[in-house]
């Protein structure tokens, strides 16, 4: 199981965020997320996915479910697709794209970014870094990351930003 702490300019509390994959196939596997608000002492979102990944086209594509706790029940699907730029496929070039809709079927939202990642392996000894700059396209939103190892840090041209911690 993967965990981590995480905050954000939009918390008011510190969030633990846990996440599953249960293989099914050996490029297809149920993946579950859940995150509980240290502020309030329940979970504030669970969601269950079926993603199956396509090694050959560096693409996948989900369908699943999400529960919010103030909006309730939401159907997904996402979608991504990787363009490698390097040879080494440390720079690649990913397009994502994700359609949301609520339970009743009257409420809908997408989104979809394109984005580069620059991967760089050993800058020191066990120590790796991944540059991520992309454009919400939707919103119209530039965005960027940047991970060490365990640490990451996600800013957005609207002043928001996040901060994980994978324990």
């Amino acid at each position: 199981m993967e965990t981590s702490l995480r905050y954000g300019v939009d918390s008011k509390s510190l969030v633990i965020h846990a996440k599953e994959k249960f293989p099914l196939t050996t490029f297809t596997h149920l993946q579950g997320h859940a995150e509980l608000d240290t502020k309030i002492g329940a979970p504030t979102y669970l969601s269950a996915m079926i993603r199956q990944y396509f090694p050959d086209q560096f693409a996948s594509l989900a369908v699943g479910v999400q529960y919010f706790r103030r909006q309730k029940l939401w159907y997904n699907v996402r979608g991504k697709k990787a363009f490698p730029v390097t040879a080494d496929n440390s720079v690649n070039f990913h397009i994502k794209g994700k359609y949301d809709v609520d339970e009743k079927l009257l409420e809908k939202k997408t989104s979809g970014a394109a984005e580069f990642t620059w991967n760089v392996m050993d800058v020191k000894k066990d120590q790796d870094v991944r540059f991520k700059v992309g454009y919400e396209v939707i919103e119209k939103v530039p965005y960027f990351q940047i991970r060490e190892n365990n640490w990451t840090l996600n800013v957005n041209s609207n002043g928001k930003w996040k901060v994980r911690y994978d324990l």
